[in-house]
């Protein structure tokens, strides 16, 4: 792959679909055409990604949404992510598994799968807010074809299978070989079309019954005993305990307008933290050193705040107004140093995730962030149903000191950050990437290179990205560089005292990046060709 850009920019009057798989902005244009909004492209495109990116993203995951309402010009989150198994307690866990939870198999599958829900309610306020046309079995039309018929695996599909060893190779633990490779081993991928069937009946099912029959009908049994035979805590009992729940979203002013991401249990403050750093420097007048130098000292700051507070808000108080607070980050930003890298602890939380931003004429705009945490999640197939279950439950504490300590009915600390940046309250950027650890990262530089340093969509999301700090499970304090940066760039970070690591020149570790602006005159997209997406318009 070249360094040059992959799509020449261009802009659209009616709408844009930015997917991390073309098929999934496919969907969601499709929608658009048949007279939806961002929401309807939204949900469309997710119930397709769910499908045929398998390995970041499905059914059995949690996902967290910001959504502008045209109509009334208002920012509302929405939080649909899984509470932990009501016997998934402290105590039990930490008898059966020690210091850690294991981050495959049934005790990893300990969380409910929240996605399903948030397609639920995003399309109920689509139908009554929004006025929409589109009815609910319409926007599984594709996913569904997909699973029944089969797609061509992509790229990062083939790559992401055959790296997950704990999963398909030899030590694979023998209770998981058999749902999971019936699927999803490796070598189907030679196949000309990967076809989930069982998926495909489970998908007709939500779109004849809803959500009702995922959480609280014959489904949501099924899934429920599926998960018990894994050696899940999940019953029935959770299933139908879980809603999703709109929220407030955060906000912090940046460069006239404001940054709005979404509120704790996600890192969402950390990323607008890293802005309001930021914002007292000149970023447009630095060279490239210069600037990846100053982000990732802001990025250690805010990731301090992240890692001492993060936790369900409904069982702890998070401060956010502390950490967000205009007069403490001035004084924080005093600790930055221009010429030398700040000590600072590995960082903590990683996972797989994809991204996607729809927006229309008519103002309406959503980031959708959705996920299994790990590639293939906990690697259980709840039953027959053909859904893969989360492992987000693996990244509770065991520490009972913890802030993030497991306990039943708990939400945990997520990296999933959808988000926005507003000028007069309209939306003018919408972003969001996968990639854990690196998300505030990657959306920090999204918002910098086209506000600051006057790149367009496309290029930002193709420039030379950083990754400071573990993610994907990789425990590091590095500053990973893609090998675009040049040596200049190097050894100028590694002189201020970074522990630099160049990587390939088109990394996965640094995500998969969406984006769309809004402009007077039009919608324009960047879509990562790190993965294997595509940002389409109407």
């Amino acid at each position: 792959m070249s360094a040059t850009t992959r799509w020449a920019e261009r802009r659209w009057p009616r709408g844009v679909v930015a997917a991390p798989h073309a098929l999934a902005a496919e969907a969601g244009v499709a929608i658009l055409r048949q007279g939806g909004n961002a929401v309807d492209a939204a949900i469309a495109a997710a119930t397709t990604v769910a499908v045929v990116y398998p390995h970041m993203n499905g059914v059995g995951g949690d996902s967290f949404w910001l959504i502008h309402d045209g109509r009334r010009g208002t920012l509302r989150a929405l939080n649909a992510a899984g509470r932990s198994a009501a016997a998934a307690d402290l105590e039990t866990y930490r008898r059966r598994f020690g210091a850690a939870i294991p981050v495959r198999g049934g005790a990893a599958a300990l969380t409910v799968p929240g996605v399903v829900s948030g397609w639920s309610e995003a399309h109920a306020l689509s139908r009554d807010a929004l006025g929409s046309p589109i009815a609910w079995p319409e926007l599984f039309t594709s996913g569904i074809t997909c699973a029944r018929d089969g797609f061509a695996p992509s790229r990062g599909q083939r790559r992401e299978t055959a790296d997950a060893d704990d999963l398909f190779g030899a030590a694979a633990p023998a209770e998981l070989r058999a749902p999971l490779w019936r699927v999803y081993h490796p070598a189907l991928l030679a196949r000309e079309r990967f076809v989930q069937s069982e998926l495909a009946a489970t998908l007709e099912e939500i779109a004849r019954g809803g959500a009702e029959t995922f959480y609280r009908g014959a489904l949501g049994r099924r899934i429920a005993q599926g998960a018990a035979a894994a050696g899940s805590p999940l019953t029935p009992d959770d299933l139908a305990a879980h809603r999703a729940q709109w929220v407030e979203p955060l906000r912090v002013s940046y460069r006239g307008g404001e940054a709005a991401s979404f509120p704790p249990p996600t890192q969402g403050f950390a990323a607008l933290a890293i802005l309001s750093l930021l914002e007292a420097f000149d970023l447009a007048a630095l060279d490239e050193a210069d600037y990846v130098h100053l982000v990732v000292e802001a990025t250690k700051l805010a990731f301090e705040d992240r890692d001492r507070y993060l936790a369900d808000p409904t069982f702890v108080e998070v401060p956010v107004a502390h950490c967000l607070d205009g007069a403490r980050l001035a004084d924080r930003r005093r600790m930055i140093s221009r010429r030398a890298a700040r000590p600072a602890p590995g960082a903590a939380l990683d996972g797989d995730t994809i991204a996607i931003v729809t927006a229309d004429a008519d103002a309406n705009a959503v980031s959708l962030i959705q996920s299994l945490y790990w590639e293939f999640g906990s690697g259980v197939i709840a039953g027959d149903t053909g859904i893969l279950l989360q492992n987000r439950g693996a990244s509770f504490s065991l520490d009972p000191a913890h802030v993030n300590r497991l306990a039943p009915r708990k939400q945990t600390a997520h990296t999933l950050i959808p988000s926005m940046y507003l000028v007069d309250g309209r939306p003018r950027l919408v972003y969001g990437t996968m990639g854990g650890e690196g998300q505030p990262q990657t959306q920090a530089a999204l918002v910098t290179r086209i506000l600051d340093r006057r790149l367009g969509p496309q290029a930002a999301v193709e420039a030379p990205r950083w990754l400071y700090g573990r993610t994907w499970g990789e425990a590091t304090g590095a500053l990973r560089l893609e090998t675009r940066f040049g040596d200049g760039v190097t050894e100028s970070l590694r002189a201020r005292g970074h522990d630099v690591e160049v990587v390939e020149e088109w990394s996965d570790l640094m995500g998969h990046a969406q984006v769309i602006r809004i402009e007077s005159d039009g919608l324009t997209g960047g879509s990562d060709p790190r993965a294997d997406g595509a940002a389409l318009g109407w």
